[in-house]
């Protein structure tokens, strides 16, 4: 009895388990349904959210395109009638021209018909003068005509033989040129090297209290220094220096002497300095005559007279281009020299010729013109022979060459101070010398063509004869003057001249 009884609890208990098991599983179960369904609302509740908010960006980009194109299209608009009204001014300005050329196009034809009318009238004129010089002559033209191109012939048969013998000459003279040329550039080859000295403007100072001293009281000193020597001290920042200033190279020499003693004796008043000036303006003369003699010496030159010795010493204190002109000079005597040598032309006139040839440098900052003319001046005083006279004013080419000792102190200036290391100045600011030159004369109107020749000394400006008339290149040539003396810095002179040129062609048809 009691293990039924537990039989059938144990079966009840089974049976309320599995309906609890059961009923445990259908809550579970209806569970996860309701939490799919919430999940399933709120996915599509932000799906909903999200095509809302793609829709909203839409439409956005849509209105933002739409004020894109609106904005795009008033541009293009814009552009389209400011281009529509330059076509309408365009326009406008071409009928007033056309009308304009039509006027012109009238007027010439006006002009041309007067101007036929004119050449009629003259033909008629010509014709009735004709007439009458056949009644004066007793003689028609046919004949006039005969008799002319009779004498004409003679004279053309006597001027061809004296061409004939002109040219014979000429060939004679052009081979003997020929060959002193070859003999020149053999000389250049072997022409010696001269060590060049460079001008010193600038004194050192022991130190910047000198400044004050050189100064003086309220001026004093330096005005008697300039006073005294006729060159400008320049007193500024620069340390430890002082810069003499002068066209005069030789009182540039005497002022340098004179300030360079006076800061070694540290004594500076105007007594003194008049004394230290005079002091060395004696110890510069007798360098220059020092200086002048040894050069005639080793030249071979005597008997030049004191004066020309003097200005002769004075080029030991002139450069040109960096170059001593004195060692110039003497450097082309000697070439000179042995040019003529070779050439058999007179080697005393040519070597005198070649030391002389530069002497106006040494005056020409005095005189007005070219050095080679002030020289030839200077020289005439005392040179008997005109040959040696007229090789110094030939020597840049201003003056004709018409004699042998000429072309040959012109030939050894060239190779004096054309070969290596004699000048400081280089080619590329040669060049943009004479580029300079060529693009002043181009910038004025009518001007065809400007060449810059005679390295720089001149230049030549071909101009257009139907826009500048004769007058018109006389102006010409003084405004390109002062042009080149108000823009460019040049030693010596520059020669302008205008070129203007008319041809007549015609055809025989």
């Amino acid at each position: 009895m009691s293990n039924l009884v537990l039989a059938l609890v144990g079966l009840v208990c089974f049976v309320i388990g599995g309906v609890t098991a059961f009923l445990a599983r259908q809550m579970i179960a209806s569970r996860k349904v309701r939490v799919a369904a919430e999940e399933a609302r709120r996915l599509i509740a932000e799906a909903q959210e999200k095509q809302k908010a793609a829709l909203l960006e839409a439409k956005e980009a849509a209105i933002n395109m739409k004020a894109e194109v609106e904005a795009s299209y008033r541009e293009t608009r814009t552009e389209l009638q400011r281009l529509e009204r330059r076509l309408n001014q365009k326009e406008e300005h071409l009928e007033r021209r056309d009308e304009g050329l039509q006027r012109r196009e009238h007027g010439i034809t006006t002009k041309e018909r007067e101007v036929e009318k004119l050449r009629a009238r003259a033909e008629e004129l010509q014709q009735k003068q004709q007439q009458q010089l056949e009644l004066v002559a007793n003689m028609s033209s046919a004949e006039a005509r005969e008799i002319l191109l009779q004498r004409v012939d003679v004279e053309i048969r006597d001027e061809a033989s004296r061409r004939v013998r002109e040219m014979e000459a000429a060939v004679r003279d052009e081979s003997d040129q020929k060959a002193r040329d070859i003999l020149a550039q053999a000389i250049q080859r072997v022409a010696s090297d001269v060590v060049a000295e460079t001008t010193v403007s600038v004194v050192s100072l022991p130190g910047d209290d000198m400044k004050g001293r050189l100064i003086g009281r309220e001026g004093r000193n330096i005005r008697a220094l300039e006073h005294a020597t006729g060159v400008d001290l320049i007193i500024d920042d620069t340390p430890g220096a002082v810069t003499l200033s002068c066209f005069d190279p030789v009182r540039r020499e005497i002022a340098r002497i004179a300030l360079g003693r006076l800061i070694l004796d540290g004594r500076i008043h105007p007594a003194r300095i008049e004394e230290m000036v005079q002091k060395a303006r004696n110890e510069v003369e007798a360098t220059i005559r020092t200086e002048g003699e040894q050069a005639a010496s080793k030249t071979g030159v005597h008997g030049l007279p004191p004066e020309l010795i003097r200005l002769l010493g004075r080029l030991k204190y002139r450069f040109s281009y960096g170059q001593n002109v004195l060692a110039h000079s003497v450097e082309v005597a000697l070439l000179a020299g042995m040019m003529a040598s070779e050439t058999q032309a007179n080697v005393v006139l040519a070597t005198k010729a070649g030391l002389l040839h530069d002497i106006g440098k040494a005056v020409d900052f005095e005189t007005e013109g070219p050095h080679a003319q002030i020289g030839a001046d200077i020289v005439k005083q005392w040179e008997k022979s005109p040959e040696v006279v007229r090789a110094i004013a030939a020597h840049h080419g201003e003056v004709d060459m018409i004699t042998a000792e000429s072309f040959i102190v012109a030939a050894a200036d060239a190779i004096s101070g054309a070969r290596p290391g004699a000048r400081r100045e280089s080619l590329e600011q040669y060049l943009k010398h004479l580029e300079a030159l060529e693009t002043i004369a181009n910038s004025f109107g009518g001007v065809e063509k400007s060449y810059a020749i005679q390295a720089g000394r001149e230049i030549r400006i071909m101009v257009k004869p139907d826009q500048i008339d004769d007058l018109g290149a006389m102006r010409l040539a003084r405004d390109i003057v002062k042009k080149v003396e108000e823009s460019l810095n040049y030693p010596g002179q520059i020669k302008v001249t205008v070129v203007r040129e008319t041809r007549a062609v015609d055809y025989a048809k």
